[in-house]
């Protein structure tokens, strides 16, 4: 990697929109490597991973196994581009080591795995099982007093798993209040548009049926998401469902919408994607 890769935490909207950006850029050149990856996903995400890793959560990456850490798990465990660059630019590992994403033997698999050493919370290779892990790690932690918090990622169309809503249920009837729940609703799953294939709406009304407490944002909105995270620091006796909605392609215009889950992505689109970008940073 030819030029620095690590940013400070930061409470400014500003400085975290241009790690965002930073971290889309990253994506893409991390999937162009092999051609075809998820890159669709790591770019819709890619703010909502900035907000917590930069701006949110209490962690120390030289000492990531740290007791008082706040959790972080990630159940839609393919969205590593996004996952593996946000990791090495907060300082978890060398940057240099995003060139070996998805080689053989490389511990950057293409699904995160505690292989990688333990800022990977737990390995969620079978999509629906992150929302049980942080249930359980969210009880213990309420039970010893703990001030950690966890944070768990799903996607859309993980709702689709009934142990999801398994989950759901003892998280609300526990009141787990440190656990909160990031939904990536990004519309995409691999058969197509999620409407396509298992409509789930009303969804805010289903997760306040089973007793969380529930916030709809733009996930592409800095502003928005660090407010939102600002409210769930006062906010007791509930788990937290945070439905972010996300654009699949963001900030690429030319990638921005496609419903590409493993996307192809030739050195042409690459190129151009990368230059859609850093004609944002020139205007920024």
């Amino acid at each position: 990697m030819d030029t620095p890769f690590h940013f400070e935490p930061t409470q400014s909207a500003a400085e975290l929109r241009r790690i965002a950006l930073a971290l889309r850029k990253q994506v893409v050149r991390m999937v162009a490597r092999t051609g075809q990856g998820y890159v669709q996903q790591g770019l819709g995400a890619a703010d909502l991973f900035t907000a917590l890793y930069f701006g949110e959560m209490r962690q120390r990456p030289q000492t990531p196994d740290w007791p008082d850490r706040d959790r972080f798990i990630l159940s839609t465990a393919h969205n590593t581009a996004i996952f593996y660059a946000t990791l090495a630019a907060r300082g978890y590992f060398e940057p240099a080591l995003l060139d070996s994403y998805c080689d053989d033997g490389s511990p950057l698999e293409i699904n995160a795995s505690e292989r990688l050493g333990t800022m990977i919370e737990a390995t969620c290779g079978s999509l629906g099982q992150g929302l049980s892990v942080g249930t359980g790690m969210a009880a213990v932690l309420k039970r010893e007093s703990s001030a950690s918090r966890v944070f768990v990622m799903l996607g859309d169309g993980e709702l689709q798993e009934g142990q999801v809503w398994e989950a759901a249920m003892a998280a609300g009837n526990w009141r787990l209040d440190n656990l909160c729940l990031i939904i990536d609703a990004n519309d995409m799953q691999v058969e197509g548009h999620i409407d396509q294939v298992q409509p789930h709406e009303p969804l805010a009304d289903k997760w306040r049926a089973f007793g969380w407490r529930v916030e709809t944002i733009d996930g592409n909105d800095m502003d928005a998401i660090l407010a939102m995270l600002g409210r769930l620091r006062t906010e007791r006796g509930q788990p937290h469902c945070i439905i972010a909605r996300t654009l699949v392609g963001k900030g690429a215009a030319s990638l921005e919408g496609i419903l590409g889950h493993n996307l192809r992505l030739p050195p042409d689109a690459a190129q151009r994607a990368l230059q859609e970008l850093d004609a944002q940073e020139v205007r920024a």
